[in-house]
């Protein structure tokens, strides 16, 4: 499972407070504590100041990098400037999130994905906004994968986002979700298949278990990435259990070690 680290926010307070301080320390330490955690890839979002926000992003990147180079870093923005800011001063190619239907993301993010040849993010949505059927978001999906062929894009370089939305607001939500999701992954193999987990429990109670129960319907419906705080011990162990269950996980090799190191079970007591 490719874990996307969502902490280094700037709409969370902590972090805003950071960016505007220039407190270079506690991005690195609040990055290096993701990648410690199994985040490969760590989502940046500069804020919600669009003057400020290529100049943010791209300290933010720079301080990042410079704490966890290993790390892939994704460019979360809907801004081109802020983007480009982000991609020139990046070491290593960066994920872009996130292209979408709506045109003026066409306009602004698809042209830098292609230039700049990045792993992209699609969102299923357009100008009209989510279809509330598989079959209308599906069709989105297909309509950008197009786009993004034409433009030079391999489909390994594509994560769909099926947009996963609250079941407080809708009980059919996660089958919708999960639908799409198999029908994604049947017509187009190679793409990865990603979401903003916490999504599908927002608005109710014991959240952490919602989310634990559908982590393991997405793996099984063909997601291989997610967007998550990795710092949730519980949620790695279960993420892991499933795919070692389904079998993709060669001889359970990766749950024992993650185990044997520490990083899933019990914590280990003084």
């Amino acid at each position: 499972m490719i874990v996307i680290g969502e902490k280094i926010n700037g709409t969370r307070k902590p972090v805003a407070k950071a960016i505007q301080e220039r407190d270079a320390a506690f991005i690195r330490d609040l990055a290096r504590r993701q990648f410690e955690n199994g985040a490969s890839y760590l989502d940046i979002n500069a804020g919600t100041l669009p003057k400020r926000e290529p100049e943010d992003m791209a300290w933010l990147v720079e301080h990042i990098q410079e704490s966890v180079p290993d790390a892939i870093l994704c460019l979360d923005s809907a801004n081109p400037v802020a983007l480009k800011a982000g991609i020139e001063k990046a070491a290593k190619t960066p994920m872009l999130n996130s292209l979408s239907g709506e045109k003026f993301r066409i306009d602004g993010v698809l042209p830098l994905a292609c230039e700049f040849k990045t792993e992209l993010i699609i969102l299923a949505l357009d100008d009209k906004g989510i279809p509330r059927t598989s079959e209308g978001r599906l069709a989105i999906v297909r309509n950008l994968i197009e786009m993004t062929r034409a433009g030079g894009l391999p489909d390994e370089k594509l994560f769909v986002d099926p947009l996963v939305m609250a079941i407080s607001t809708g009980t059919g939500n996660g089958n919708i979700s999960l639908e799409t999701c198999r029908m994604i992954h049947e017509e187009f193999p190679r793409v990865h298949l990603t979401c903003g987990l916490s999504n599908i429990s927002f608005g109710m109670p014991l959240r952490s278990v919602l989310n634990q129960a559908f982590i393991v319907l997405t793996i099984q419906a063909g997601m291989d990435s997610v967007i998550v705080n990795p710092e949730e011990r519980e949620l790695r162990a279960i993420m892991m259990a499933a795919e070692t269950v389904l079998g993709m996980d060669r001889h359970c090799m990766n749950f024992n070690r993650a185990f044997r190191a520490g990083k899933i079970g019990p914590k280990a007591t003084a």
